[in-house]
């Protein structure tokens, strides 16, 4: 199950809940997982800021922070969104603000599948699954809404 929780901030006018639930259930499907509960949470800089000292220790803003509770096969946990860094992302690589969200949410789910981000060889994995399921599934809703 898949809960959506905005923190401070309005969830972009673009999210249908219910597709971007559905996506992130299939991301986990085509990944040989099983959604078990998952939370996407959307806030802001100075929130997300605290949740990085105060879990990770880290004095810096960050777009999203992952906590994984999961258990193979099920995917579990927290997936922390910092809207206000993602628009500033988006603009900064010249992004639609609504490919820079989808990007940002996959990138946490796909952490939570197992996917790491710490080396080269990492991003590049990262990177190549969170393309095919922007391709996947945000041109649909990009169409619907």
């Amino acid at each position: 199950m898949t809960t959506i929780v905005n923190l401070g901030v309005k969830i972009p006018s673009f999210v249908s809940k219910k597709d971007l639930k559905e996506a992130v259930k299939n991301l986990a499907i085509q990944e040989g997982k099983v959604l078990k509960d998952l939370s996407l949470v959307f806030t802001d800089d100075e929130y997300l800021l605290e949740v990085n000292k105060q879990y990770l220790n880290h004095d810096y803003f960050t777009d999203v922070i992952t906590f994984d509770y999961s258990s193979f096969p099920e995917v579990s946990g927290d997936v922390m969104i910092s809207l206000d860094r993602v628009k500033d992302n988006a603009q900064s690589l010249n992004q639609s603000y609504e490919l820079e969200f989808y990007r940002v949410v996959f990138h946490g789910v796909l952490h939570l599948c197992g996917y790491k981000d710490k080396t080269d060889a990492d991003i590049k994995v990262m990177r190549a699954k969170e393309d095919f399921y922007i391709n996947r599934f945000v041109s649909r809703e990009t169409i619907e809404n």
